[in-house]
């Protein structure tokens, strides 16, 4: 079955970095765009970066553009998020997602939002 697991969150200070992964498990890695998604709380869950099957084609929420840089090892089956430059507003539960019949997208990459099959567990990053 597919498992995703997210890792890498923590506490850190306005300007800091963080590193986070998510190992994935269970199916193709390869073949799948993948992305992360925010959740801050009493907000509703956001779209932060999307990156094609092949890692080529990225894309990114204007709120984290040059700050956040989106990676993945296919080899490892594992996605990365680089946080740099950290602010106060990007607080929030971080969650890794597999994307549905998507490899790489054709539109405005926003618009694949609800092919979303599997959702992470979620880790925290708090940036105070």
């Amino acid at each position: 079955h597919v498992q995703l697991v997210e890792s890498g969150g923590g506490l850190v200070h306005p300007g800091g970095s963080l590193r986070l992964s998510c190992a994935a498990s269970g199916f193709t890695f390869s073949n799948y765009a993948m992305g992360w998604f925010r959740q801050a709380p009493g907000k509703e869950r956001e779209g932060v970066s999307l990156i094609s099957w092949s890692g080529g084609s990225t894309y990114y929420a204007d709120s984290v553009k040059g700050r956040f840089t989106i990676s993945r090892d296919n080899a490892k089956n594992t996605l990365y998020l680089q946080l740099n430059s950290l602010k106060t507003e990007d607080t929030a539960m971080y969650y890794c997602a597999k994307f549905r019949d998507l490899q790489e997208p054709t539109g405005p990459w926003m618009s694949y939002f609800d092919r979303v099959d599997y959702w992470g567990q979620g880790t925290q990053v708090t940036v105070s």
